[in-house]
């Protein structure tokens, strides 16, 4: 019973795979049409043959039938080869098709048998021709759809044989057992072909479905689930063309975290993730479905909308307050970040891609400049700034730095002892072509355009050759940029470059800011640990205008806090500044760290400061930023008559 229900099933359409019938149709479409085509023309021939020796009803009437079903199949299988596949209607038109490949063959071997009946033995001849190549060739026809390939040769093949079995002449018997053979192993290559063909389409499916999720993968950050960079770019260019051809304006914003990094790195990376996750969600549900939001890698996050100016300002509040609520932690607890928003629209800020996020990526870095947690919308002005930085930046690339960068030196002093402990190295450019330019300007550029670290070379050896002369307790206190800390070959380069000076590691302080230990603490970490170990001293510079300044100052390696200016501008007037000053006093011997206070500006916030417990300073009252040779002088002067204490500063 098996064994028949397995027989019954090769003469059915396989309706449970629609991969494999839309398959089938598609190369049905091309073949049939061939099948009509080769049908008609060897029917026609044979009538040709039998024509005068068979009467018309059996010769012209029968051809004409099967002419008129075979133009009017054609037609409608010509119609249909560049009409799309109806899914819903596939397996009734394969159903059709079978059904009618077996009247077909039923109507063709009945009027060859009545042909056979007339002629002479040529005639005969012919109809055995005509059967057997006309069977085989619409058997390899409709060889991809096995019931109806199947249903041909076996109704062919049985009527036929049992025929030719009754009649007397041995040939003729011959002859068509020999067609019964030849056609039963045609059954066995079709049945064969059939499965392969079955095996391939499910390859080829499994395939595709593969290279849709590898194209998925490539366009998604699986972290997010978001679209990823090149997903981005993809859907921004897509806008930029809809936007051309229909006037109308695209919004493209980049959102980075503030405040992230010190999640990550305390918290751990789960964390981190679960943080990312859901600023993902959360910036889904803020742009909604008529925008497009991407993850851009790491905390930094693309949006692509549609609109002009107002979008940028509504959308980037409303991010704004959406990331600004608590995060909820895995483990616990929750963390508090921040976002800053960058704009860029077209075609106001620029007509392509790359050039709208260049400038979105501007109107970042100006957000998280001028206070972070803001969203800020690229201007004329900025356009107008950038291209400025542009001339700086190839003033940059082509100036002789040795000679256009020098350093100035700002004293550190104790206030207790009267003495000077140390000089801070401070920047100066003067160009040839754009005249002098401040370091807030320069530096930024350099740093952003990896100018930073040649520039860092320099200075750093004209500051090591100063701190030569001076006297032996005399520090130099040298300022790091984030290319100086991204890695220890950085770090041995500082160590080999004061080991050539024939300066002492311990006269050497480098200072850091908060900013640049931040991007990576663990590999900031790992390069502080390289500089101590070579006796170098490390100073956190600005500290207090950060992220989360506790969460991982105690696992730097620090020897001094630098309290920022900002803290002590207002110290006599503000008492919550004096309570922030005293923190950190407190803080810093806590952990036994050394603490300089910067920016002090008059006798009275030196003695307030001193009464809060600081003693090493730095500003205006104790003396501005001078250069080398006068520094000389400044000491030599200072040898001769040591500086009051702070309390008799007039």
């Amino acid at each position: 019973m098996r064994r028949l229900l397995t027989i019954v099933d090769l003469f059915r359409v396989d309706t449970a795979n629609p991969d494999l019938m839309r398959a089938q149709m598609r190369v049905l479409r091309k073949q049939v049409p061939l099948l009509y085509v080769i049908l008609a023309i060897n029917s026609t021939a044979v009538a040709v043959t039998f024509h005068g020796m068979a009467p018309d009803s059996v010769t012209l009437y029968p051809l004409g039938i099967l002419l008129t079903l075979c133009i009017l199949r054609l037609g409608s299988w010509l119609r249909q080869r560049r009409a799309p596949i109806d899914e819903a209607r596939v397996a009734a038109k394969l159903r059709l098709t079978v059904w009618l490949a077996g009247a077909l063959a039923v109507g063709f071997i009945a009027w060859s048998i009545a042909l056979f009946e007339y002629g002479d033995g040529y005639a005969k001849a012919h109809i055995l021709f005509y059967v057997g190549t006309t069977t085989i060739a619409c058997a390899f026809c409709l060889v991809h759809l096995r019931a109806a390939a199947l249903l041909v040769m076996v109704t062919v093949n049985l009527i036929f044989g049992l025929y030719v079995s009754h009649l007397d002449s041995h040939a003729m018997r011959a002859i068509g057992l020999n067609l019964v053979i030849v056609s039963a192993a045609l059954i066995f290559v079709i049945v064969t072909y059939a499965r392969n063909f079955a095996r391939l389409i499910g390859q080829q499916v499994e395939l595709e479905r593969l290279g849709r999720d590898n194209l998925r993968l490539a366009n998604l950050d699986t972290l997010t689930e978001l679209p990823n960079r090149r997903s981005f770019f993809a859907s921004l260019e897509q806008a930029l063309v809809g936007a051309a051809s229909a006037g109308e304006r695209v919004v493209v914003g980049l959102v980075d975290l503030d405040g992230f990094k010190p999640v990550n790195d305390t918290h751990g990376h789960g964390a981190g993730d679960a943080v990312l996750q859901e600023t993902a969600r959360r910036l889904r549900e803020v742009v909604g479905e008529a925008g497009t939001v991407a993850r851009l890698g790491g905390d930094e996050f693309g949006l692509v909308l549609p609109g002009a100016a107002d979008t940028a300002e509504a959308m980037g509040e409303a991010i704004r307050i959406a990331l600004g609520a608590p995060f909820r932690l895995p483990h616990g607890g929750s963390a508090q970040i921040g976002a800053s928003i960058g704009f860029a629209t077209y075609p106001e800020a620029g007509t392509k891609a790359a050039v709208l996020v260049e400038r979105a990526d501007y109107a970042l870095y100006y957000a998280k400049a001028s206070g972070r947690g803001t969203a800020v919308l690229f201007t004329e002005e900025h356009e107008r700034r950038l291209r400025t930085q542009s001339v700086i930046e190839q003033a940059l690339r082509h100036a002789d730095l040795s000679r256009e960068m020098t350093l100035v030196f700002q004293p550190i002093v104790d206030v207790r002892r009267g003495r000077t402990v140390a000089f801070e190295a401070l920047a100066r450019w003067t160009s040839p072509d754009i005249g002098p330019v401040s370091p807030a300007v320069f530096v930024p550029i350099a740093e952003r355009s990896g100018l930073i670290t040649r520039i860092t070379a320099v200075l750093f050896g004209q500051a090591l050759a100063a701190a030569k002369a001076w006297p032996e307790p005399v520090a130099l206190s040298f300022n790091l940029s984030m290319a100086d800390i991204a890695s220890p070959q950085a770090a041995e380069g500082l160590v080999a470059a004061i080991r050539a000076s024939g300066l002492g590691p311990g006269r050497v302080i480098l200072e850091a800011t908060e900013t640049a230990l931040i991007q990576d603490v663990a590999q900031a970490q790992t390069v502080l640990e390289t500089l101590r170990a070579n006796g170098i001293a490390i100073a956190l510079d600005d500290f207090g205008t950060g992220y989360s300044s506790l969460g991982y100052v105690h696992r730097l390696p620090l020897d001094k806090l630098k309290i920022d200016r900002s803290f002590t501008s207002e110290i006599t007037k503000n008492p919550a500044s004096r309570d922030i000053v005293t923190s950190i006093v407190g803080l810093a011997r806590n952990l036994t760290l050394d603490c300089v206070v910067e920016g002090i500006e008059t006798a009275e916030q030196a003695r307030l400061l001193e009464s809060l417990g600081c003693v090493l300073m730095q500003g205006y009252h104790f003396g501005r930023p001078m250069g080398f040779a006068e520094t000389l002088r400044y000491l030599d002067a200072e040898a001769v008559r040591s500086i009051p204490p702070a309390q008799a500063v007039a």
